[in-house]
């Protein structure tokens, strides 16, 4: 029988050793993909398992080498964990790998042992529902009044109690059968009540914290998850936004072209199609920058239309080099927007749209300008009431999703003079991104 000191601390660096177990574990990139994948293929599951066994089982060999070092045993837990987490046929294989140390010395009822309890932890699991199995904490309820009122009220099988149960009744089958075959299978028993006790509740601890572990990192993963799904549909709404002060001005310019000149009609509604066609499909995040300026290209064909070719005239000045960088899509169109109606529409002979690019280095800069009437000190209260700057902050909130820090956006403007607004961002390619 062990010393009931050594015992005492065994239950105390079993905790410890789990925890670390499961931290180290959940640091690994390869074994988080594995271990919270959806879905699994055979082979990813056993490359799983190997996670568990390859250290374990070692702590097993330990335990049997090293005298007094018991708490490196925790086989009997982590198949239960196994069980519960991936299944019955999973978690029996993994409690024969775990047993060969222990039956190459002479433990002979570990494997048989092990297999029952990972074929019963594997049933619990297939019982309750993940959520619980993820939420299992010995310390079921500390108000027993509220429990025995809650069953009493809606009588029902509390999954949880089930789990603790059986957990427990477990380990004191092992300490029963170690009891009878103390050399056949290793357990730990004590002639002090109190603290067999504690080797009865540590099991369902131990199990509880290697959950706690793994449950926060789930939790933390989904959170992750659900933002990057929030700033997908957020930059998705952000692409597909577009004025519906343009839509109706261009259907009505369409529609008083139809009989004065129907083939510009034609071409007016095919260049809205295609408008219409890149903002509701499912694009890419990314385009090169060719394809941007063709997208300009029809909104501004269609805005020269609308004003006058007098009124509106368009200027490029894009570095070749530029054309195959990828940038957002629908970067420029809130911009050129933006100057037409704010900067060259409130003037009676209109202006000059101006759109540049140029390589610097490692990053590209995009400039949309305007020789309109420019932006003066107005209150952010009085954009908002006008509409300007919408585009602006449309473009500006986008490139904060996909870029962070790592881009630049500077508007300068003159009362009478103009607006320029310059975007930098890293020169990606296709092949780069």
């Amino acid at each position: 029988m062990v010393d009931n000191k050594l015992i005492l601390i065994t239950l105390l660096v079993k905790l410890g050793v789990v925890a670390s177990v499961a931290s180290i574990l959940a640091r690994a990139t390869s074994f988080r993909r594995l271990f919270f994948a959806e879905r699994r293929s055979p082979t990813q599951t056993l490359a799983m398992l190997a996670f568990f066994l390859v250290p374990l089982t070692l702590g097993v060999w330990v335990r049997i080498v090293v005298p007094n070092f018991l708490a490196a045993d925790i086989s009997f837990e982590t198949t239960i964990l196994l069980g519960l987490l991936i299944g019955p046929g999973w978690a029996m294989l993994g409690g024969a790998v775990l047993a060969l140390p222990a039956v190459l010395h002479s433990e002979y009822l570990a494997l048989p042992f092990n297999l029952v309890v990972g074929l019963t932890a594997g049933l619990l699991g297939l019982f309750v529902q993940k959520e619980e199995v993820w939420s299992f904490t010995p310390f079921i309820d500390l108000s027993l009044y509220r429990w025995v009122r809650r069953s009493l009220l809606k009588p029902r099988i509390d999954r949880q109690i089930l789990m603790l149960v059986l957990i427990v009744a477990m380990e004191a089958a092992r300490d029963w059968l170690h009891s009878l075959y103390p050399h056949r299978l290793f357990a730990l028993v004590s002639d002090q009540v109190w603290l067999q006790l504690l080797v009865l509740l540590s099991a369902p601890i131990v199990v509880g914290i290697a959950l706690k572990v793994w449950n926060a990192l789930r939790l933390e993963l989904s959170l992750e998850d659900q933002k990057r799904l929030l700033l997908e549909a957020r930059l998705d709404a952000l692409q597909r936004q577009i004025n519906p002060h343009f839509l109706f001005n261009t259907l009505n310019s369409i529609a008083s072209l139809v009989r004065s000149q129907p083939e510009l009609a034609r071409e007016l509604t095919v260049k809205l199609a295609n408008i219409l066609r890149a903002l509701l499909r499912d694009h890419d995040t990314f385009v090169p920058l060719r394809d941007e300026l063709k997208f300009t290209d029809d909104y501004l064909d269609i805005e020269v239309v609308r004003f006058g070719a007098d009124k509106l005239r368009v200027e490029k000045e894009i570095d070749p080099q530029t054309l195959e960088v990828m940038v957002p899509s629908i970067l420029l169109q809130p911009l050129i927007e933006n100057s037409i109606k704010h900067g060259l529409e409130p003037r009676i002979h209109g202006g000059t749209v101006t759109l540049r690019s140029r390589l610097e280095g490692q990053r590209v800069l995009i400039e949309v300008a305007d020789d309109g009437v420019g932006m003066g000190p107005r209150p952010a209260s009085a954009l908002r009431r006008t509409g300007a700057g919408i585009g602006m902050k449309n473009v500006r909130e986008r490139l904060e999703v996909l870029f962070g820090n790592d881009a630049q956006f500077k508007v300068t403007s003159s009362p009478g003079r103009g607006t320029l607004v310059a975007i930098e961002i890293p020169a990606m390619t296709q092949s780069r991104e």
